[in-house]
């Protein structure tokens, strides 16, 4: 099952760069912008509680998703559809690599289980 739930977000990481080419960008700034939502693990540094809203802000897909939709079909703002497509890309690249959206508790601790503990 892990590894069907892994290639689930990899096609959904394809869909991401699929929806970048048609924009009107050239190919690499896919990959140049797609670790920008890690920025919101800077909230960090201000303790767990802040630090999980933060990163989970920066990495749900649902207000990817919103604020691409809003930015290709409501309010024709390219450069808000450009960070719906990168969120929602960075997000399905790290549920790849087994990063799941942060519980309060700590970094480690996602809704995908335990990082490095390999049961979880």
């Amino acid at each position: 099952m892990r590894i069907l739930i892994k290639l689930e977000e990899f096609m959904l990481l394809l869909l991401g760069f699929y929806l970048f080419m048609l924009m009107d960008l050239p190919w690499w700034w896919f990959f140049a912008l797609l670790l920008t939502p890690d920025i919101g693990m800077l909230g960090y540094l201000a303790g767990n509680k802040i630090g999980a809203y933060s990163y989970n802000l920066f990495h749900h897909r649902g207000l990817a998703v919103v604020l691409y939709l809003i930015g290709r079909s409501y309010l024709n703002l390219p450069a808000l559809e450009l960070v719906g497509i990168i969120i929602f890309s960075h997000a399905a690249m790290d549920r790849v690599f087994g990063y799941g959206l942060k519980y309060e508790k700590g970094f480690k601790f996602t809704h995908l289980g335990e990082i490095g503990n390999k049961n979880g």
